[in-house]
């Protein structure tokens, strides 16, 4: 395996919990190859039973292309015997009561054997309906919080965050925790047990008009967005994942507690190689569709920070902040910031320029053959009004004329009208939800993190653990790692 190992972790027993997360996966596979000789790593995974989380682990995680490095230098059958010694898939969910483990003899083995929990667990979606978001960023944390005081000699719960629970776009943006019922706006209280009773008459509200399924899912999304509006924050998934911070902070008691706040994660940095990613992240959508030709123009400010942080440097934050603290106990709770902004800020612009580059130099080849060529860097439109504008007479003029060509057509052509209708929409509300980070100018301080640098280098753990945004060349990283990676996933 590596010519060095982690040997702070050698025989520890570490649960991770959303364990075919993307975070998750680059950890698990980290930890593997630089610690094969970890006791065991309890994986949590959503399943019917553990047999599925087992078949979901290898189909999901094991067989991805990440673990490629492994294979390659290992060989296969050296994998699925380190996996099968090492690695206990679980079905569970952080949601429900004991983290949904029903065997209660697992527990109890589980509750004396785990040394480290790490809880990357969560919804993500921007736009999740507000009683799912609730239930797993808020409730389910409260859970993971509840089975690691169970545990006989837990050293440490790291919890994954986000640095946007900030709800700010300008200043210097402190590692600071929140106190319980604190917001954004100052001008309110934030009551947990309010907040979820508000899910509740609003479920009883929905039930009473005999809403559907996709008008239940509509008014749970609107109203978490109201929820987060009405405290400060910008949308559903920033105010649950702060809520999750206040809940795990104020009942922590006396349980080494650390939160690792990333910004926008992308593509691995260089391990287990450059450019590995899974699925289309936010950024990754615009500039596949900007290379496909079907995306010209983006609602934001060209000049305004995009603050990104490769997931391997994510992942190496966290095994540096479970070294330095496994073993040094301290009532505080410490914040880590995984950002970009303040030592290696990148611009809108600079990536809309990459982009341009890359696909000028490596053109889409549609399905049909054709070559598309990019002409220029996409367009920027720096307000809602300007933007909304464009769309209007760019684009409103041909869903009213499809529109009238289907009624007089006897609805021949209803399903291109719903479905352009519903991409057009579509567009307006994601640039909604995304406004906080295309209009972003501040920067994430990174103070603990810094000191975290440091202590690795003093026990020459600085390379192994890259965690240094300082380090990267963005336009490099983008035409060598960030997109390729992306136009391979999608292909």
């Amino acid at each position: 395996m590596e010519s060095r190992t982690i040997e702070q972790f050698h025989g520890k027993t570490i649960l991770i919990n959303g364990a075919t997360g993307f975070l998750a996966k680059i950890l698990v596979e980290k930890i593997l190859r630089v610690q094969p000789n970890v006791k065991k790593l309890y994986l949590l995974i959503r399943a019917s039973d553990n047999n599925s989380a087992r078949q979901r682990f290898t189909n999901e995680v094991v067989m991805s292309g990440l673990f490629n490095v492994i294979r390659e230098r290992m060989g296969t059958i050296y994998l699925s015997s380190l996996v099968e010694d090492k690695v206990l898939p679980i079905s569970g969910d952080i949601s429900k009561k004991n983290m949904g483990i029903k065997n209660s003899q697992l527990r109890e083995h589980m509750f004396k054997e785990i040394d480290i929990i790490i809880n990357s667990a969560a919804t993500t979606n921007f736009d999740e309906r507000y009683d799912i978001a609730m239930n797993i960023n808020v409730v389910g944390a409260k859970n993971v919080l509840k089975f690691a005081k169970s545990c006989k000699k837990v050293k440490m719960l790291l919890h994954v965050s986000t640095a946007y629970v900030c709800g700010k776009s300008t200043g210097i943006l402190s590692e600071k925790l929140f106190v319980m019922g604190e917001t954004l706006n100052k001008n309110s209280y934030l009551d947990m047990d309010k907040e979820r009773s508000v899910i509740a008459i609003k479920f009883k509200e929905l039930r009473a008009q005999n809403a559907t399924a996709k008008e239940l899912t509509i008014a749970m999304k609107e109203l978490g967005l109201q929820r987060a509006r009405l405290h400060g924050w910008k949308n559903t998934y920033s105010f649950t994942k702060a809520m999750g911070e206040m809940v795990l902070g104020h009942l922590k008691e006396n349980l080494q507690f650390v939160i690792i706040r990333p910004t926008i994660i992308t593509s691995t940095y260089k391990e287990s190689f450059p450019g590995w990613i899974e699925g289309v992240k936010t950024v990754d959508s615009f500039l596949l569709a900007y290379g496909k030709g079907a995306l010209k123009f983006y609602y934001g400010d060209p000049n305004s920070k995009l603050d990104l942080i490769p997931g391997d440097m994510v992942v190496n934050t966290i095994l540096a902040a479970v070294i330095a603290h496994e073993n040094q106990y301290s009532q505080e709770v410490v914040i880590y910031h995984s950002s970009s902004s303040l030592n290696n800020p990148l611009k809108n612009s600079d990536l809309m320029l990459y982009a341009f580059h890359y696909f000028t130099k490596n053109p889409w080849t549609n399905k049909d053959g054709k070559t598309i060529k990019v002409k220029a860097p996409m367009r920027p439109f720096s307000s809602m009004a300007s933007y909304r504008k464009h769309i209007s007479t760019h684009y409103l003029p041909l869903l009213k004329m499809l529109k009238f060509v289907n009624q007089v057509s006897c609805h021949r052509f209803e399903k291109t009208y719903i479905l352009m209708k519903k991409k057009i929409y579509k567009a307006i509300r994601l640039t909604e939800l995304y406004e906080p980070y295309v209009f972003f100018y501040g920067s994430f301080d990174e103070v603990n993190t810094e000191k975290l640098r440091l202590a690795m280098k003093e026990i020459n753990m600085d390379e192994m653990l890259n965690f240094d945004p300082r380090c990267i060349k963005w336009e490099d990283y983008f035409m060598n790692a960030q997109i390729p990676g992306a136009v391979k996933y999608l292909f």
